[in-house]
């Protein structure tokens, strides 16, 4: 029973660590993004107060980890994000700040809840693996205790028997 649960243990930890290499590099990408669509609303800002001109943003952005390209933005109030799956939706900057914002706070509360849980279940493992090993060498020592005993009942047999 306690390799049963020693293994349910080891396969949760295996599932926690996975999820957490995935939330850590969820959230740089949430900050990258929000950190562009902050930008965007700054330079929105900017025009509208009319201390700069309307003109076209050049910049490179990142296709892929190792692919980028240069783009020339026109002023707008729109931004696409990408949500998983295959999907993209447009959203106004206001409103892709804030469901950023949400996503990157949930994203951290969720990495946090995960390092919890697998500094516990660390020390759960810790804990089955001690007694494991104590209720095998508990066992060891009981098992030689009865062949002496065994060996010790044999020999006053045999000094009787002679």
């Amino acid at each position: 029973k306690i390799h049963r649960i020693l293994r349910k243990y080891r396969y949760m930890d295996q599932n926690l660590a996975q999820r957490r290499r995935g939330l850590e590099e969820k959230i740089p990408d949430i900050k990258k993004t929000l950190a562009m669509v902050d930008f965007l609303q700054e330079r929105r800002l900017l025009e509208d107060d009319g201390d700069s001109a309307s003109k076209p943003l050049r910049t490179t952005f990142e296709l892929n980890d190792t692919l980028y390209a240069e783009a020339e933005l026109e002023d707008t109030d729109t931004v696409y994000l990408w949500l998983g799956a295959n999907v993209m939706l447009s959203y106004k900057i206001p409103a892709a700040i804030s469901l950023l914002q949400g996503k990157l706070e949930a994203a951290e509360s969720s990495l946090s809840t995960v390092i919890e849980d697998l500094e516990f279940l660390r020390e759960q493992i810790t804990v089955m693996e001690v007694n494991t090993a104590r209720v095998y060498n508990w066992d060891v020592k009981r098992r030689r205790e009865q062949r002496d005993r065994e060996a010790i009942k044999q020999g006053k047999a045999e000094v009787k028997a002679a």
